[in-house]
């Protein structure tokens, strides 16, 4: 069950938009299946029309108008609640009993047993209505954060302790268990807005979902913090450094954002940015820098990469971005991630720290060959999507180490340098599709059936297309997920081999330097 919450201001209006034909006409038969006793006693579950929904959010409102209670962020709570389609409907008698307990756990209603026992009650509804456009069998809250007295709800951290709520409430009413939230993994959802945004603009995706990919790829392939500024300023996107406060070079985080498209600039919208951990979790800078050095020549080179970044000046000092790659160094890279994927026989699935660590770099190698190859949004992206989800834990317990993937990223960041021919890019291909198994097999001896069944579509579907497009021979094949691997024989030692990538520059290198358009929105 997935919730998602939102703040607002006009009760009323979200009642008529809920009573409405919603965004794709998918608001049939709207009702109300909870509320509470001052709300219910008045209405009933017939099908609200647009003049009972807008008496619904008079009432609703009723203790903030006549009180003249102000609140900050917004006196509405809206949280919808849906399921997956493959549940199907569950009916009104189930959704009234998850709506009450998920505003009970919330604190809104004071009832016994609650953090806010003996408080006022909020006044609150939980409408019905038809699936979504995806199918998804849901049902929208409304809560007045103003109580019956004028007190004013709590409501800090709402969407963690929403969402664990959500993972009490599956398990009490017989619902799916979404085991990535269970098993303390969460990726970031896309907004409807950033989508109806990118369907308006023509895009193939939206923006968040393209940034997320550039930002992984980068990340993987870059081999300190100035090197990764650099490659995502060269994939095209706009960067810009976060500084702590009262400082002018001290970078704490950062944000992207693709650059305005000439309909953009002529309708004066800028661009848009997204931090780091609103792409997803493992791409915040603090957990990013796990994986760089940590150095006063490291930090110094950063962050004057930063503030070229910032100011929109050229990089300070371009680097390893531009080597001119060999097939040794293909051939060398593809032995690492072979040599990871024997490692990862030995490692538990409950080896969090490693299990997260490989599944980031697997995606930013499938990102950074897709940023390289796709015009559009093909199957190297869903591999690095996909993968990428793996990697976001909520508390990761780094810092781990052994054998590495992020060479690949690399040569696949840098495709067009030279070196890669045909058989190099399906040997790499074939050991970076076993590494997928490996972390599909992981997810499914840890429990997350989920996970593991997207990481098999994946790899049967998306990656099999890639497979079609290089050279036979048979031994150049995607091994489709099976039983989950088990650990065999004592963890292998645990320190990196050095890289074997050469650390010269070049000036000669096809491409170099240049500043890649980001893919129109």
């Amino acid at each position: 069950m997935m919730p998602n919450v939102t703040r607002g201001s006009n009760m009323r209006g979200l009642l008529a938009y809920l009573a409405g034909p919603g965004r794709a006409n998918e608001h049939t038969e709207p009702h109300l299946v909870a509320g509470d006793s001052a709300v219910m006693a008045w209405f009933s579950d017939d099908e609200l029309s647009p003049a009972a929904a807008l008496a619904v959010g008079r009432t609703l409102d009723h203790p903030r108008a006549s009180l003249g209670v102000e609140v900050g962020g917004g006196d509405v709570w809206h949280c919808s609640l849906s399921l997956r389609p493959e549940e199907g409907q569950i009916g009104d008698q189930r959704w009234a009993a998850i709506a009450q307990d998920l505003v009970d756990g919330m604190g809104f209603s004071g009832a016994a047993g609650t953090a806010d026992e003996g408080r006022a009650p909020c006044r609150w509804v939980a409408v019905h209505h038809g699936a979504s456009k995806g199918g998804n069998d849901h049902i929208h809250i409304a809560v007045s954060l103003v109580r019956e007295d004028g007190t004013k709800a709590r409501v800090s951290h709402d969407f963690w302790r929403v969402q664990k709520l959500a993972n009490q409430l599956e398990h009490k009413h017989g619902l799916d268990v979404l085991q990535s939230r269970e098993l303390d993994r969460g990726t970031r959802g896309v907004k409807p807005a950033e989508l109806q945004r990118a369907k308006r603009e023509g895009a193939e995706e939206p923006a968040r979902v393209l940034l997320e990919r550039q930002v992984r790829a980068a990340a993987t392939a870059a081999v300190d913090e100035a090197e990764f500024v650099r490659r995502l300023r060269g994939d095209g996107a706009l960067v810009r450094p976060r500084l702590a406060t009262g400082t002018s070079d001290v970078v704490v985080g950062f944000s992207v954002a693709m650059k305005p498209t000439a309909a953009d600039r002529a309708a004066g919208r800028g661009p848009v940015w997204f931090g780091g951990g609103r792409l997803a979790q493992d791409l915040t800078l603090p957990r990013l820098r796990e994986a760089w050095p940590d150095s006063p020549a490291a930090a110094s080179a950063a962050a004057a990469e930063w503030v070229a970044a910032g100011r929109g000046r050229p990089p300070a000092a371009p680097g390893r971005e531009l080597v001119e790659l060999t097939a040794a160094d293909w051939a060398a890279v593809t032995a690492d991630v072979r040599d990871l994927r024997e490692y990862l026989r030995g490692v538990q699935p409950g080896d969090t720290a490693t299990w997260t660590r490989v599944s980031a770099e697997t995606a930013g190698a499938f990102a950074a060959w897709s940023r390289q190859t796709e015009t559009t949004p093909g199957p190297l992206a869903a591999a690095a999507k996909v993968l990428g989800a793996s990697a976001q834990v909520r508390r990761p317990t780094y810092r781990s180490s052994g054998p590495t993937a992020r060479g690949a990223a690399l040569l696949l960041a840098s495709i067009g340098h030279g070196g890669a021919g045909p058989v190099a890019t399906a040997a790499l291909f074939r050991q970076l599709a076993n590494t997928s198994k490996a972390i599909h097999d992981a997810h499914l001896a840890a429990g997350d059936l989920r996970r593991a069944a997207e990481i098999e579509a994946v790899v049967r579907t998306q990656l099999e297309q890639v497979r079609r497009q290089l050279p036979e021979p048979a031994a150049v094949t995607v091994r489709a997920p099976s039983a989950p691997v088990r650990a065999v024989g004592p963890v292998l030692p645990s320190a990196p081999a050095p890289s074997r990538l050469p650390g010269r520059a070049s000036t000669t290198a096809p491409g170099a330097g240049r500043d890649r358009e980001a893919p129109t929105r």
